[in-house]
């Protein structure tokens, strides 16, 4: 089986090196917009299974796996942010809070399409301006949803509490990951 990771994020790609698997990078072209009215929860796997199906070279013997992060606090995602003000407002936003994190990854082969989505619940201690630009300036997270990411200098100085997985909010599900390509095999 050749396992085909379509992810640009060098964690994932990191990720999925760790459990041991060996994979060729892909890339995908793909809109991910998504309808407005979808509740927060389901919007990971609708834009996992956007760039699964957008992917249209799948040969036989070949695995698949595409993936999607989302932050949300009381139903409103917190995408990656547009730029420096942006991710200082969702820091705002995420500060003495408690948020949730989706990951969703999908699966394909040519016979089959499995789509599961792991959340983990973050609590953050509160975050003052001086820490929050600190961050900004040192980490520049404009690549990650909710402008953190939990592997950096704020996961490790002012998250209080994780419910869940810590790869899932990292970005991806390794234990669903394991398990599903194991299955596979």
């Amino acid at each position: 089986m050749k396992i085909l990771l379509a992810s640009n994020s060098p964690r994932r790609k990191e990720l999925l090196q760790s459990l041991g698997f060996d994979f060729e990078v892909v890339s995908i072209e793909c809109d991910e917009n998504f309808p407005s009215d979808l509740p927060a929860e389901r919007v990971a796997a609708y834009i996992s299974e956007l760039k699964s199906n957008a992917f249209r070279t799948l040969k036989e013997g070949e695995v698949l796996i595409t993936s999607d992060t989302v932050v949300a606090m009381d139903g409103e995602i917190l995408g990656k942010p547009k730029d420096e003000n942006d991710a200082k407002e969702m820091l705002e936003k995420l500060s003495g809070k408690t948020h949730e994190v989706f990951t969703a990854i999908t699966i394909k082969t040519l016979d089959k399409t499995i789509s599961r989505t792991d959340v983990a619940n973050v609590e953050f201690e509160s975050i003052t301006d001086s820490e929050c630009d600190f961050y900004l300036k040192k980490y520049k997270p404009f690549d990650k949803a909710g402008s953190y990411g939990i592997q950096e200098w704020l996961g490790m100085a002012k998250i209080k509490k994780i419910e869940g997985s810590f790869y899932t909010i990292m970005g991806l599900p390794t234990h669903l990951i394991y398990s599903i390509l194991k299955d596979l095999e």
